[in-house]
């Protein structure tokens, strides 16, 4: 199976849930753990190449100019988190399904989780930077969901914000370190990257690009000092808790640290900077942990000091605790989602998390007891089970690096997390059973503990077994991280000599101890002052808000006058910097004479725009003004030999005249005065300046040669024989650069949309609406609103006009034509319909929805431009042919046809919606709407709306 195909199968997942759960809850939780089934299959389909030392591979071209790529690869570490992301998530479908109450919304909840996994999977099988940033920030987004899915918790809604604002902020700075990284190695695959390690780490900007790239890591990883996000996330359901602190999210920074550890470890900035933080997180959350009563909160601190540990390890440089980092990554996914998931069924059972209401519960919940005694033993890295195997291995590697403190405070953090492990067993389950349990307990059904009691399994099973459980994978893991073939022997026995045996005495006798001590320290705890890191987030959000809202109010006081000075004087600021500071060669091109004409065109020309300032309070006459101004222009391309800006410039006025027309009928006729005599001076210069300024930049660019060649050159050459067309713009515009046209009709439909909604907030209920309904026109009625002439001209225009349209249409690849000025054409043809016979006689004629117009023409583009990739070549590559059809001529087809009707649906959907919109505000102010045609038969007693 194809890697693309597997990272996208949770994607196309997410899709389902919200459909089957019509279907009822258990089609929609086995849907959903299909999809997930199938993609973990296709994992273990590439599993035997992976332990074989293979690796997979999946490259997908898009623009390989800019090195944008959808290149995907599996090896040993890929097929770790793959599996444990897969494998975990089918688990926490299974989990959830049973977990979540029946008001619970489940379609909703399995769409954010796949989504969710689909972003996990998308970031350990990236081996393009660019597309492991989109995957890394979907993460964020998709946990934001997940961790806020009980709305109505403010808990929950401030821990949802709180992970994304944390974990958000460190990914922009991780975007600009990977970009960094590329720069030095030359190429966006990460594979290619670790490959240029050398010289990465020679490179000046090495400490830049660690720095930024580990601030994203260490935010997503819950590393100190960012740590205090993740206990927050607990306020999501419990499956969310157990997926996200166990394989997924919190894991992204711990494999993009491992990822890319051949090419920026073995520094002494590495060491420090990544052991530090992980020395330090692992110490402070096992410390936290402990004295936490919330079950949950508990767990969730345990796994940042865990996260540390793995994070110190990763930070020792060397290939063995690489090794050992990869190890403890397997085990922790396995008991801690296990006692998330323990946990969870201690919640649903007592309607409690709090321990200091807990206790005995051995006695009548034994399944989970067991569960949970397997999973915290091994937390607290006792034997026989797998945590023992990696904390030994951890404290061994610990114990042989300098400083001393390093391993001092390892055994430390070490003796913590024996304590609270301890305290999460003996005082939720060990004692006597109680009589005030908010809710009395019993064991839940299979469906619920069958997953913890699966992973259980898995902890013991790699405990007593591990090298025929573990040791194959942790191999090729560990020997994709450190870029040498791998062979670790994992042994309960170290011998009598080992450090790591005395160290692992001590934390289990300090643990014990701890645990004896506990009141005590816990009044210590409560006693004690310590920052509360919630409160300081808090305080530092809230500053930044009250100084972007300082900000806002001075630059955005909603004066649209006030912005464009301020981009105005900005740009001509820095213009005028540059051409005071600069040097000045007179320029060798001689100018072209201007013949009489010319200048008198250019003279009117100025004459409109010089009248456009002076009379822009009368809102009529400047919109006269700006279409003559309009017209010139599009002689001026005539004249240029630029016939399509020529068509393109008339057709966009006639549309935009008619358009602002009917806009200007419910506005005032004059603008009023909202600017004194000073401002209208200082706009004035700024103005003079601008031009001066624009006018001098047009005679330094025609008076110059460049020493590069012109890329006009590039697509005069190859327009026939590349685009099949010799309408060297229209094959620019739909081959060339189709992909920035693709943009611009996205963001016509989007501002076409945009004017609808907007009339649509117009129309309903509330002062914007009072306004319309009572509104009046001061203009007099001219008494034939819909006269017989142009009823009569329209209708004989319509099909002319539409032939016109695909005429221009079809011609427009090798001559003046296209689909843009098709669409204005055709949309012009139509909107005379409207203003001749009106709005409601036309429009119950209209059978197509102007919004699905948009959206099919933005489909179509997107089509065409993806279905190049079916024939091996990039988006948005073009192809055409010649062919012959009896008894026609030869004739050519191209595909850029198909882009260009996406543009022609697209223009005409925009132009029509706007009318659309504005004639409801029409019929809202009370204007009459004819259901007939023609004025007379209105006045002969037609019907009328």
């Amino acid at each position: 199976m194809s890697l693309a195909l597997i990272a996208a199968l949770p994607f196309l997942g997410a899709l389902l849930p919200g459909l089957m759960i019509r279907a009822g809850r258990n089609a929609c939780a086995l849907l959903t753990g299909s999809v997930t089934a199938l993609a973990l299959l296709g994992i273990l389909l590439h599993a035997p190449t992976i332990l074989g030392g293979g690796v997979v591979e999946t490259r997908i071209t898009w623009v390989p100019a800019l090195g944008l790529a959808a290149d995907f690869r599996l090896d040993g570490l890929g097929l770790l988190f793959a599996g444990l992301i897969l494998g975990i998530g089918l688990l926490i479908i299974l989990y959830a399904r049973f977990y979540l109450a029946k008001t619970d919304p489940m379609g909703q909840f399995y769409s954010y989780l796949m989504l969710f996994q689909g972003a996990m999977v998308g970031i350990v099988l990236s081996d393009n930077i660019l597309l492991l940033l989109v995957f890394w920030e979907l993460t964020s987004l998709s946990s934001f969901l997940l961790i806020g899915y009980w709305k109505h918790l403010p808990e929950g809604r401030q821990g949802a914000r709180m992970a994304l604002a944390v974990t958000g902020g460190g990914g922009l700075a991780m975007i600009a370190g990977m970009l960094i990284l590329g720069q030095i190695a030359g190429t966006n695959t990460i594979s290619g990257i670790i490959a240029a390690g050398d010289a990465i780490r020679a490179s000046d900007w090495y400490l830049p690009a660690l720095i930024l790239i580990l601030l994203g890591c260490f935010t997503k990883s819950a590393q100190f000092p960012f740590h205090f996000w993740l206990p927050h996330a607990m306020a999501a359901p419990t499956p969310v808790s157990a997926y996200l602190h166990s394989a997924t999210m919190v894991k992204a920074g711990i494999f993009l640290m491992a990822r890319l550890w051949p090419a920026l470890a073995g520094t002494p900035e590495w060491f420090w900077l990544v052991t530090g933080a992980g020395l330090v997180t692992m110490l402070i959350g096992a410390k936290i942990a402990l004295f936490k009563h919330d079950l949950k909160a508990l767990l969730a601190f345990s796994t940042v000091s865990h996260l540390g540990l793995i994070t110190m390890l990763l930070g020792f440089g060397t290939k063995a605790a690489a090794t050992v980092a990869v190890f403890h990554i397997l085990n922790h996914a396995t008991f801690k989602a296990a006692l998330f998931m323990s946990a969870g069924i201690v919640d649903h059972e007592t309607h409690t998390r709090d321990i200091r209401r807990l206790g005995g519960l051995r006695h009548l919940m034994p399944v989970t007891f067991a569960i949970v005694v397997i999973a915290g033993l091994s937390m607290a890295g006792l034997p026989p089970f797998n945590g023992f195997l990696s904390k030994e291995m951890m404290l061994e590697e610990a114990a042989h690096t300098a400083p001393w403190v390093i391993p001092v405070l390892t055994l430390i953090a070490a003796t913590f997390s024996v304590a609270y492990s301890f305290r999460l067993i003996a005082h939720t389950f060990l004692g006597a059973e109680r009589h005030d349990y908010p809710h009395h307990p019993h064991d839940p059904g299979f469906g619920l503990w069958a997953a913890p009691a699966l992973l259980a399994v898995l902890v013991v099973l790699i405990g007593l077994m591990p090298m025929t459980f573990a040791s194959g994978l942790v191999d090729v893991a560990a020997g994709a991280v450190t870029g040498e073939a791998v062979k670790v022997k994992i042994i309960h026995w170290h011998g009598l000599h080992s450090p790591a045996l005395w160290m692992s005495l001590a934390a289990v006798g300090g643990g014990l101890a701890l645990l004896g001590l506990f009141p005590a320290l816990l009044r210590l705890w409560d006693a004690a002052p310590r920052p509360e890191a919630k409160r300081m987030f808090d305080t530092v959000i809230e500053t930044l808000a009250a100084l972007a809202r300082g900000i806002d109010r001075r630059l955005h006081g909603g004066n649209l006058a006030d912005y464009l000075w301020i981009a105005c004087a900005t740009i001509a600021g820095l213009g005028l910097w540059a051409f005071l500071t600069g040097s000045h060669v007179a320029g060798g091109q001689a100018l072209q004479p201007v013949p009489p004409v010319v200048a008198v065109g250019w003279f009117a020309l100025m004459v409109g725009s010089l009248a456009v300032a002076i009379w822009h309070r009368q809102r009529l006459l400047v919109l006269i003004l700006i279409s003559i101004v309009g017209l010139m222009v599009s002689v001026g391309f005539a004249y240029l030999s630029a016939p399509d800006l020529a068509l393109t410039q008339i057709s966009v006025e006639v549309a935009t005249v008619i358009l602002l027309l009917l806009a200007l009928n419910f506005l005032p006729k004059t603008t009023p005065v909202d600017t004194a005599t000073p401002r209208r001076v200082l706009d004035l210069g700024l103005a003079a300046t601008g031009g001066l300024l624009v006018g001098g930049l047009i005679y330094a660019l025609l008076t110059r040669d460049f020493a590069f060649p012109s890329i006009a050159d590039y697509h005069l050459e190859n327009s026939k024989t590349l685009g099949g067309g010799t309408n060297v713009v229209n094959v620019i515009l739909v081959d060339f650069r189709g992909y920035d046209t693709f943009g611009e009709i996205t963001v016509l439909g989007i501002a076409a949309t945009l004017i609808y909604a907007l009339t649509e907030s117009l129309l309903r209920p509330g002062p914007a609406s009072d306004r319309l309904r009572h509104w009046e026109n001061d203009t007099q009625d001219a008494g034939d609103r819909h006269p017989m002439m142009m009823v009569v001209a329209t209708r004989m225009m319509l099909p002319v006009a539409l032939m016109v349209g695909i005429y221009i249409f079809l011609r427009g690849h090798n001559v003046p034509g296209g689909g843009f000025i098709a669409g204005l054409v055709v949309a012009i043809a139509l909107v005379m319909q409207y203003m001749a016979s009106g709005f409601g006689w036309t429009a119950a004629r209209q059978r197509i929805d102007y919004h699905g117009l948009i959206g099919a023409g933005i489909l179509v583009a997107a089509a065409t431009g993806i279905g190049s990739w079916f024939a091996g070549r990039p988006f948005m590559t073009s192809n055409y042919g010649y062919f012959e059809i009896w008894p026609l001529e030869k004739f050519e087809l191209a595909t850029a046809a198909l882009f260009d009707l996406g543009v022609f649906l697209t223009v005409l959907g925009a132009v029509m919606l706007a009318l659309s919109s504005l004639t409801r505000i029409a019929i809202r102010a009370g204007q009459k709407v004819n259901v007939e045609a023609y004025d007379m038969q209105d006045r002969m007693g037609g019907e009328e709306h």
